[in-house]
């Protein structure tokens, strides 16, 4: 390319070390150029930025990122925001404000009244904000979203998600913000299933979209449990049941309490035929009839590809970002709704955790006992955990319209840790 997209990122540590490897290698292909970064700990990446070569491409250090804007602004062609949750809405707005297109990471916001707000404010952006959840861009799922479309499989009538995902303690220390509900009087909900898994939630809303390959699928009612295992203000693991205004099922099933291997699986189900769709791996599409249909997937680089459509839609080749603040919302008042339902977070019985070793890596995990015959059983047949050995009540049905209790719910959440 003669003209590069221009880009600035908001930090060093962090993911936003991944943008910048990611960057790094588009420069070589003469696909982007990096002019300015920032860290108000900058001193502490001097290796990094060693690595990174900055001397030698010219890129701009700063220790604010509002500094960054006012002496960048008008030489960005985007403004990448991997920063802490609670962080997104301001420097969304900054970027806004200065006229520079803003790659947010997900989740944009975890509170549905402040994305409503961003939503509004990016209605006055030169160009669309992206919200990078970085599987929508598969190029699989694309092409199974459009038979979808095309009615090969019949109607939707649900559809389920697993993930696994075993996370040492220190897991829950690698930041600040990790695993906390508020700091600072701001909603943050650092969890599995916010963040973590955010992308395979949001995934199976998109499965579940009907209007069009770019749609989601709208929450009419959410019921949920939020368990804890690990020593933090926020949830573990998550059972979630919602229903579309299409009337449709989803059911969620996402923790870290576990130990083991990583596994994760989307499933739609349609009149004829079930599709599973694993991250990184295949897709499965097992027919009514007995046919089986294997897709093969494999390695994505999805940072990389995000990236580049991003870059797309800003050269105008592209009508839209992958996803928009708008596409956002209904992953936002899931997990919002998910907090109202529950209610409380339920620490798992201690007879049920046990600690356990991992020579290989040298970090330590809690095992909740049963989690994957729990799991299956919720999937597979709606049986909630809490009403079979995990002490607690179900949590309530709610919709959009308890929103307005969401903030009270996580205060209450939060004045019920034992720090």
């Amino acid at each position: 390319m003669s003209n590069p997209t221009r880009i600035g990122i908001i930090g060093m540590g962090g993911f936003a070390g991944w943008h910048h490897n990611t960057v790094a290698k588009l420069e070589e292909r003469y696909l982007a150029k990096l002019i300015c970064t920032c860290d108000p700990n900058a001193a502490a990446f001097a290796t990094e930025q060693q690595n990174w070569q900055f001397t030698n491409r010219g890129v701009s250090v700063f220790p604010e990122y509002q500094q960054m804007l006012a002496a960048c602004r008008h030489d960005l062609d985007l403004m990448v925001v991997p920063t802490p949750i609670n962080l997104h809405s301001e420097m969304h707005r900054a970027g806004v404000e200065a006229g520079v297109p803003v790659y947010l990471e997900k989740p944009p916001t975890l509170d549905y009244s402040e994305l409503e707000e961003m939503i509004a404010l990016d209605k006055t952006a030169t160009k669309a904000s992206l919200v990078a959840f970085n599987f929508i861009v598969e190029r699989p799922r694309l092409a199974l979203k459009q038979r979808l479309l095309d009615g090969e499989f019949g109607p939707i009538t649900g559809a389920s998600l697993m993930a696994h995902w075993p996370r040492p303690a220190d897991y829950f220390y690698r930041a600040k913000w990790a695993g906390r509900l508020m700091m600072n009087d701001r909603v943050v909900l650092d969890s599995c299933f916010g963040n973590a898994n955010a992308h395979f939630v949001h995934n199976m809303l998109f499965w579940l979209g009907e209007k069009s390959i770019s749609s989601w699928a709208q929450i009419a009612t959410v019921r949920a449990e939020l368990y804890r295992a690990h020593a933090i203000e926020g949830a573990d693991t998550f059972f979630v049941q919602a229903t579309t205004t299409a009337g449709q099922t989803m059911r969620f099933a996402v923790t870290h309490a576990c130990a083991g291997q990583t596994s994760h699986c989307e499933t739609v189900h349609c009149a004829k035929a079930d599709i599973r769709y694993v991250v990184g791996s295949h897709a499965e599409i097992r027919w009514l009839d007995g046919r089986v249909e294997r897709i093969d997937i494999g390695h994505f680089d999805g940072l990389t590809e995000n990236h580049l459509a991003y870059h797309r839609y800003l050269r105008g080749e592209a009508d839209r970002p992958a996803t928009s603040l708008v596409d956002s919302r209904p992953f936002v008042i899931l997990n919002d709704l998910a907090h109202v339902s529950s209610g409380r977070i339920t620490p798992f019985p201690a007879e049920r955790m046990t600690n356990l070793r991992d020579d290989k890596d040298q970090k330590d995990y809690i095992n909740v006992a049963g989690m994957t015959g729990t799991i299956d059983r919720f999937l597979q047949q709606g049986e909630w955990p809490g009403a079979h050995g995990w002490n607690r009540d179900p949590g309530a049905t709610v919709s959009p319209a308890d929103l307005p209790r969401f903030h009270d719910t996580v205060r209450t959440m939060l004045s019920a840790v034992v720090h």
